[in-house]
């Protein structure tokens, strides 16, 4: 059984996830320091994002817009 530490997104699926935003707008996301998007890793060339780690990106933001 995997966890989610385990699982991998690719960009499409990232982009997907996030409403079928550009790979302009991921780009910018991933540059603005404010925002804190989660960095990808590299595999082969190829971008991966760790479900994980958007998962607690995630919840975070929801904190902070129930918090304010």
């Amino acid at each position: 059984m995997y966890s989610p530490d385990d699982i991998y997104l690719k960009s499409t699926q990232v982009r997907t996830r996030y409403g079928d935003i550009s790979d302009m707008t991921l780009f910018r996301w991933l540059r603005d320091p404010e925002l804190a998007f989660p960095q990808p890793e590299y595999i082969r060339g190829r971008r991966f994002w760790r479900l994980h780690a958007l998962e607690a990106y995630d919840s975070a933001r929801a904190s902070k817009h129930e918090a304010a």
